[in-house]
């Protein structure tokens, strides 16, 4: 999302108070994705605007949510493995790549 204070049609508006603060609008939450306690950043671009970034969440509080869709724990020699496979495949020219087996699961 790009603010800027040239005329544009708004999607939505907030009204800065005298503690400089402002309340998101919710069409504007929804589309950053963003909730109470989140973190956003404002950029400033080379035009003059400003970018409106949602910060991510912090990993810690995805913990547990992919518990049980695996069939089996990977280790990380495993995804290491496979990080480098990839890594050598996206090197590798696409005339000269061989087909990858489809794992079983």
């Amino acid at each position: 999302m790009i603010l800027t204070n040239r005329k544009e049609s708004p999607v939505s508006t907030a009204t800065l108070t005298s503690k400089g603060q402002i309340t998101l609008p919710q069409a504007v939450r929804q589309a950053l994705g963003v909730e109470a306690g989140d973190k956003i950043d404002f950029v400033a671009e080379a035009d003059g605007g400003i970018r409106v970034v949602a910060l991510r969440q912090d990993a810690k509080r995805l913990r547990g949510r992919f518990a049980g869709r695996t069939a089996a724990p990977v280790s990380v020699q495993a995804m290491a493995g496979a990080v480098q496979a990839e890594a050598a495949a996206r090197r590798t020219p696409p005339a000269l790549r061989k087909p990858v087996k489809a794992r079983s699961r």
